[in-house]
C-alpha cells in the first residue's frame, strides 16, 4: 500500500514538472527549471527581480527565460539584445505585456497600456500634440526656464538651511507637465498639487515594492484578498478623479478654434469622431492617457534630478568642473539655453552619466510578441493555447551610449573622464 502511494506520488510529481515547462510555449530561451504553480519564485531575490536577473544572465547569457508563476517571461538583457528586438523587429515585439496589478485599472486603455491599432493611434496623437504644445521646441524651453526660476526662489527662502529638495523637484516636474496637459501651473503650496504629488509618490513606492512583484506572479489568487493593491487602486482612483474634474472643466470652456492644451486637443478629436463607434478617442482613453503622461513625466524627471544632486555632492571634483564650465560659457547674468549645449561637452557628459547611473527603470515595461517570432535561434509563439501572452521584459545594463565622452567610475563612485565614444 505504501509502495503504491510512493509510486503514485512520483508519477504525479513528474507530470506536474512536465506541466511546469510545457512544450506548447515554443522553443524558448534557456533558464532555470520552474516548479509547478510557483515557477521560479523561490529563486528570485527578495530585494528585487533585477538582482536575480543579473545572476541568471551570468549563467544563461543575454536572453533567458524565467517563469512568473505559470507564465513565462523572456528576459532581454542589455542594449544589443533590446535593440535587436525593439528596433530591428519592432513590429513583432510591439505588443504590450500585461502588468497584473495595473490591469484592473487601465484594462488595455491609455497610451501606455493600449495594444495594436489603439496604441498606434493614441501614440501618434500624443506625440504630435505634445510637440504642438512645445515638447522639443523653444516654447517648452521657456516653460522650463520659468519653473527653474521659481525653484531658485524657493531655495533662496531656505537661507542656506539644510532641506530635502525632493518635493521641489517633484513640483517643478509636475508643473511643466501640467502646463502642457492642463494648460496651467500650480503654486508649490497649492493643496491640490500637494495631494497629487503625495499620491504619485505613494503609487510609485507601491509599484516598486516586493509586494507588486509577488502580485505579478500570483494575481489570480491575491486579487481576491485585501492587500496593498486595494490601497493602490484607491489612490489611482483619486488621481483619476482629479483628471476627470479637469476634463469636465475643459469641456465647459472648450474653444474649438483655439485648443490651449493636450486635453482640449483630445476633446476636439472626440467631437470630430463622435459618430465613429470604433474611435479610440473617448473619455476613458483620455483620462488614462493623461494619467500615464503625468505619472511618467513627473516621477522620472524628479528622481533623475535627485540622483544628479546626490552624485554631484558625492563627487565635488566633478561639481567644480561643471561649475567652471557653466561660469565660462553662461556666466552669472543670464539663464542657460539649449543652444549652450554644444559649448559645454563636460556638463553634457555629466548629465548623460547621471541618467545612465541612476537607471530609473532597470526592468522596462513588458512587451509581448504580436505574431510567432524567431529571435536569436529561439521561437516565441504569439499565445499559448490558453491565450496567455509571453512577457518580453527588457533589463537595462549599466552601459553608456551616445556621441559624447563617457564618464567612468569605480566602486566608490568617483568619476573619471575618458574620451571613449559609444554610439547609440
Amino acid at each position: 500500500m505504501a509502495l503504491s502511494a510512493i509510486l503514485l506520488l512520483i508519477i504525479f510529481t513528474g507530470l506536474l514538472l512536465l506541466w511546469g515547462h510545457p512544450a506548447s510555449w515554443g522553443r524558448l530561451p534557456p533558464g532555470p527549471w520552474p516548479l509547478p504553480f510557483l515557477g521560479n519564485v523561490l529563486q528570485m531575490d527578495q530585494k528585487g527581480l533585477l538582482k536575480s536577473f543579473q545572476a541568471l544572465r551570468e549563467k544563461y547569457g543575454d536572453v533567458f527565460t524565467v517563469y512568473l508563476g505559470s507564465r513565462p517571461a523572456v528576459i532581454l538583457w542589455g542594449y544589443e539584445a533590446m535593440r535587436e528586438a525593439l528596433v530591428d523587429q519592432a513590429e513583432a515585439f510591439s505588443g504590450r505585456g500585461h502588468i497584473a496589478i495595473l490591469d484592473p485599472v487601465f484594462q488595455g486603455t491609455g497610451v501606455v497600456f493600449a495594444n495594436g491599432k489603439s496604441w498606434k493611434v493614441l501614440r501618434q496623437f500624443s506625440v504630435t500634440t505634445m510637440k504642438d504644445f512645445g515638447m522639443g521646441k523653444r516654447t517648452i524651453e521657456e516653460r522650463i526656464k520659468k519653473e527653474a526660476q521659481c525653484l531658485v526662489e524657493e531655495l533662496r527662502k531656505s537661507q542656506g538651511a539644510y532641506l530635502d529638495p525632493h518635493f521641489l523637484f517633484n513640483s517643478i516636474s509636475a508643473n511643466i507637465i501640467c502646463s502642457i496637459v492642463f494648460g496651467e501651473r500650480f503654486n508649490y503650496q497649492d493643496p491640490r498639487l500637494l495631494r497629487l504629488l503625495h499620491l504619485l509618490n505613494e503609487i510609485f513606492i507601491i509599484l516598486c515594492s516586493f509586494y507588486t512583484q509577488v502580485f505579478e506572479i500570483f494575481p489570480g489568487i491575491l486579487k481576491y484578498f485585501p492587500g496593498t493593491h486595494t490601497r493602490l487602486y484607491s489612490m489611482l482612483q483619486e488621481v483619476k478623479d482629479f483628471i476627470t474634474e479637469n476634463v469636465e472643466r475643459h469641456q465647459k470652456m472648450l474653444d474649438p478654434s483655439g485648443p490651449k492644451d493636450f486635453i482640449d486637443s483630445f476633446l476636439l478629436r472626440m467631437d470630430k469622431e463622435r459618430s465613429d463607434p470604433e474611435s479610440e478617442f473617448h473619455q476613458e482613453n483620455l483620462v488614462h492617457t493623461v494619467l500615464s503622461l503625468f505619472f511618467a513625466g513627473t516621477e522620472t524627471s524628479s528622481s533623475t534630478l535627485c540622483f544628479g544632486f546626490l552624485l554631484l555632492l558625492k563627487n565635488p571634483d566633478v561639481l567644480e568642473k561643471v561649475q567652471a564650465e557653466i561660469d565660462r560659457v553662461i556666466g552669472a547674468h543670464r539663464l542657460p539655453a539649449l543652444e549652450d549645449r554644444p559649448k559645454m561637452p563636460y556638463t553634457d557628459a555629466v548629465i548623460h552619466e547621471i541618467q545612465r547611473f541612476s537607471d530609473l527603470v532597470p526592468v522596462g515595461v513588458p512587451h509581448s510578441v504580436i505574431k510567432d517570432t524567431h529571435f536569436r535561434g529561439y521561437y516565441l509563439p504569439k499565445v499559448r493555447p490558453a491565450g496567455s501572452q509571453i512577457l518580453i521584459v527588457g533589463a537595462v545594463c549599466l552601459q553608456s551610449y551616445g556621441s559624447y565622452p563617457v564618464l567612468d567610475y569605480d566602486k566608490n563612485f568617483h568619476f573619471q573622464i575618458s574620451m571613449e565614444e559609444k554610439r547609440f
